[in-house]
């Protein structure tokens, strides 16, 4: 497969390239500055592109088998920012006719599933709060890929750990699995992976959790 990766320099980006070029796919990896982009292999074209122009994506995109995305805020200060970006990889997308898109949003778009304990929907309550603008950007941001001509699918996960690579979590397609409070940011690559060739999941969002 020939993949393309935004926001490969960020932990789920980096992740989802190094896993992809561990399987044998080529891999670019799109990035503002190569000098500063440490992974190597055979397989990586490391392209340097301003995401403020969506014509500069174009050569990144064209002929992929798919697109996938960490872009993100990292702060909230920076609140707004996926929707921007991603929009951007959309427009070049659409422009070169490449239709799948897999990208990274958030567990409380999905809400809290049936059943769910007391304890995890206050704690959902608050996450949500807390992070409002953040939240509020990144439903703009599933809203365009909806608005799209792109066979996308946004991953949820809950909050992102630092640990190695299991391939053991639970997923839900339309919402939340119950009790979704961690998850690593390399299982998040690798199910944004394993959802590429999932026909199920195209037009849906899927919770990811341990």
């Amino acid at each position: 497969m020939r993949y393309t990766v935004f926001g490969a320099t960020g932990g789920v980006g980096r992740e989802i390239v190094t896993q992809a070029l561990a399987a044998g796919h080529e891999v670019t990896a799109v990035v503002r500055d190569p000098s500063r982009y440490t992974v190597t292999s055979p397989g990586l074209t490391v392209f340097e592109a301003d995401l403020a122009k969506p014509e500069t994506l174009r050569p990144a995109v064209a002929g992929r088998d798919a697109v996938l995305s960490g872009l993100g805020a990292r702060t909230r200060a920076d609140a707004g920012i996926a929707t921007t970006l991603t929009r951007a990889v959309l427009t070049a997308m659409e422009a070169e006719g490449t239709r799948r898109l897999v990208v990274v949003s958030a567990t409380p778009l999905g809400g809290s599933p049936q059943g769910e304990s007391l304890l995890d929907r206050v704690s959902m309550s608050v996450v949500s709060t807390v992070f409002k603008d953040l939240y509020r950007d990144l439903r703009a941001m599933e809203a365009a890929l909806a608005n799209s001509d792109t066979d996308w699918t946004a991953v949820r996960p809950p909050r992102l750990l630092n640990k190695p690579l299991t391939g053991v979590y639970r997923t839900a397609i339309g919402g939340n699995p119950r009790a979704a409070r961690t998850i690593a940011r390399a299982d998040v690559a690798h199910a944004m992976l394993a959802q590429v060739a999932r026909r199920e999941t195209v037009g849906q969002a899927v919770g990811v959790a341990y």
